[in-house]
């Protein structure tokens, strides 16, 4: 069987396939379906500094090939993660995590960063200047290039491990965001987060979503995924994340021809809670079709 590991920032991945945040919950959820130590790693429902109830309802609505969601960050705040979804986590996964952070001001994501790098089960730091369904924060720092680079110092100046700053697609020119990002001291890059779309109801005339518009996702999304992933790998020194309706195995390694260096999942476990340990058993049988005796050495293969 071929190579599946990877090296993240330093941190070697005994696969690429990451669940995304947001739809893996803290993992425990999913460790009474599957034994989730045979995923690469995953990253961690968002996190704020202070407690979220979220968006009002309803936050969901489905679509062609996807799905929009207004969840709106909804989690108990970094102090009872911390405190209890962590060693619940610990009992059943024993690899890094990755720590998904969010916020409303600069302060707000350096407190949180600094709480969550001094936790041992944590190996990375994806710092959301992106989310599209929040209003006063998220996707309003990842939108210029100045903003983003100054959520990305001021987390770099209060924490040790890696930094991934993950992007959002609803924008003109992500490269010139990631460069930004780069320059003031990532380690790393995700993308992309949801697009932003809506819904209407026929019958009531009505947008479906409470909050009107939310986080378009699914595969749908897939080809501009690839698109942005490439032109950003392309551009900057830093690793690469990839992700956006990604849910095959075949995907995965598009993604990785593309620049990525692993590849998250994120809408595709909300239809099948199974899917990321099926891409992974999967992976095999399609490197050995493509003739490919190690995924790494298929990082960046399409430039």
């Amino acid at each position: 069987m071929g190579s599946l590991s990877v090296s993240l920032c330093g941190i070697e991945l005994d696969n690429p396939v990451i669940p995304a945040s947001g739809t893996f919950g803290y993992g425990y959820e999913y460790a009474e379906l599957y034994d989730i130590n045979e995923l690469g790693t995953f990253s961690f429902k968002g996190t704020t500094k202070d407690p979220r109830f979220g968006n009002p309802t309803p936050r969901i609505a489905e679509c062609t090939s996807g799905m929009i969601n207004a969840v709106g960050l909804q989690n108990p705040g970094v102090e009872k993660v911390i405190s209890e979804e962590l060693p619940k986590l610990k009992k059943c996964f024993h690899k890094p995590v990755m720590a998904n952070v969010s916020g409303f001001s600069v302060d707000d994501y350096a407190y949180t960063c600094r709480l969550l790098d001094q936790q041992e089960q944590v190996g990375w730091l994806e710092v959301n200047v992106s989310c599209p369904n929040v209003h006063g924060g998220g996707m309003s720092f990842g939108t210029q290039p100045e903003a983003a680079a100054a959520v990305t110092r001021a987390v770099k100046a209060v924490t040790t491990k890696p930094v991934i700053i993950k992007l959002s697609p609803n924008v003109t020119d992500i490269v010139s965001i990631a460069k930004a990002c780069e320059d003031a001291g990532a380690d790393g890059i995700s993308l992309i987060n949801t697009m932003l779309g809506m819904r209407i109801d026929l019958r009531t005339r009505k947008p479906i979503i409470a909050n009107k518009m939310g986080g378009f996702s699914g595969p749908a999304i897939y080809p501009v995924a690839l698109r942005m992933v490439y032109q950003v790998a392309n551009a900057v020194q830093i690793p690469v994340v990839g992700m956006g309706g990604v849910s095959s195995a075949e995907d995965v390694i598009e993604m990785m021809l593309a620049g990525a260096t692993a590849v998250e999942v994120g809408a595709a476990n909300l239809v099948n809670p199974y899917i990321c340990r099926d891409i992974i058993r999967d992976l095999p049988r399609v490197m050995e079709k493509y003739r490919i005796t190690a995924l790494k050495d298929m990082i960046g293969g399409a430039n």
